[in-house]
């Protein structure tokens, strides 16, 4: 899978929208995600230019004078901010004195904001963040996928509405390892695994000593290589500190800074007040399947294989490729919601829980099989039993190619629903 050509964004219209109503925009993402393309075309919408940050001729301009930047033509459109914080405090004066205009500035950056110790405070109820995650398997595709936005209205509706799926094994196998960063995309296989490495040295070597002076830079890559090993898995700091060497603080403010860099994401414990027996530990999930198969070492070759190591490793970075895909199609969506995973004493599970503001509730399990066993609905079972009417339905993604109804409101679909057109498969 190589990527010939630039992608529009989805997030490209959710700016559009948000610049109406939000004074001051920021776009977080890992390096790399497509930030600074998704700001330049707004900025040539808008018709404005984009101060460069990452330009060091530009940078030492705007340190000298920042007051002027911020007090420009808006929108102000600033590429890695994160290079000159102060810019925050520059706006928050502007806004201060003119008002809290809507579409005032719109801002890029590698790191999240409240990483910056300087401009922590800055904008507090002025900027709204909005994450840029990698591309969606919808996007590389040219297809406007929207199963997650249509799944609450009639999840039995969405399951009935697309024909059997055609996707191969090993296709998903090389989906997964592929990912969706753009610069990975367009290379051979060869050169995204070179690319992978670099990446993974630049976040480290680099922006990690830009937002912490770290001393154990060797404990930071081995941390995001353990990491990866537990991509999918309930997170055990206390046991990545053993296998370090270092102490569970050391992990921990490690951990947070692959965070801050956008390398990996937790995904907490929901619902702990169901079941006293229910876990609170979060889970861990690197940012994009394709760097996680990287940084295990794993092929679609090796994946698509039988041996039970690979069933286990394809498992779980499968697990984390259809958490991404869903994470994605949830920054798109206008309300916001609450995303967990549920995990009992007992081992009982389900990978993904995402709760909207009214209530209700909509919960996702992951199988590298082709077909879902009982086993499979025994998480997402106890789950509708125990929320009653707030549970709207229940899906086991699959890597076969049937999409059926298991029970009451509970369902399996093939994985690759994820990155289909509902609306335009009900159209035919």
């Amino acid at each position: 899978m190589i990527l010939d050509a630039l992608v529009p964004r989805r997030i490209g219209g959710v700016l559009a929208g948000l610049v109406t109503d939000e004074p001051v925009i920021a776009l977080h993402g890992p390096r790399s995600v497509g930030k600074s393309t998704v700001l330049r075309r707004f900025a040539a919408d808008a018709g404005v230019a984009v101060v460069d940050l990452d330009d060091i001729e530009v940078r030492e301009a705007v340190i000298g004078n920042l007051a002027s930047v911020a007090s420009g033509p808006s929108p102000l459109c600033v590429d890695e901010y994160q290079r000159v914080p102060e810019i925050l405090d520059a706006l928050k004066g502007w806004l201060n004195r003119e008002g809290s205009v809507p579409g005032t500035a719109i801002l890029t950056g590698s790191t999240r904001q409240d990483a910056l110790p300087t401009t922590a405070q800055a904008l507090t109820g002025r900027l709204h963040a909005v994450t840029i995650w990698p591309l969606s398997q919808g996007e590389i595709a040219g297809v406007h996928e929207d199963l997650v936005a249509r799944l609450p209205g009639d999840p039995a509706g969405v399951v009935s509405a697309v024909p059997a799926s055609k996707t191969p094994r090993h296709e998903y196998a090389e989906r997964v390892c592929a990912g969706g960063l753009p610069l990975a995309l367009r290379r051979s296989a060869a050169a995204r695994s070179r690319w992978f490495d670099d990446f993974v040295r630049a976040s480290i070597e680099r922006d990690a000593l830009e937002l912490s002076r770290i001393r154990e830079r060797r404990a930071m890559n081995d941390l995001l290589g353990l990491t990866a090993a537990q991509t999918g898995q309930l997170l055990n700091i206390s046991a990545s500190a053993d296998k370090l060497g270092v102490s569970r603080a050391t992990v921990e403010g490690h951990l947070r800074l692959l965070e801050d860099l956008f390398l990996v994401v937790r995904l907490p414990a929901w619902g702990t007040t169901l079941r006293s027996r229910v876990s609170a530990k979060p889970k861990v999930h690197v940012v994009d399947s394709g760097l996680a198969a990287r940084l295990l070492r794993v092929t679609p070759d090796k994946l698509a294989g039988f041996d039970p190591s690979a069933l286990t490793e394809f498992g779980r970075v499968l697990e984390t490729f259809v958490v991404g895909e869903i994470r994605k199609q949830i920054s798109w969506l206008d309300e916001s919601v609450t995303l967990g995973h549920w995990r009992t004493s007992d081992g009982e599970e389900v990978d993904l829980v995402i709760e909207f503001d009214d209530g209700r509730v909509l919960a996702f399990e992951v199988t590298s099989s082709e077909r879902a066993s009982g086993s499979d609905f025994r998480g997402l079972t106890q789950l509708r039993d125990a929320l009653g009417a707030r549970f709207v339905g229940g899906v086991v993604f699959t890597t076969g190619t049937r999409a059926y109804t298991y029970s009451d409101r509970l369902h399996a679909m093939p994985v690759d629903r994820l990155w289909t057109s509902v609306a335009d498969a009900a159209e035919r």
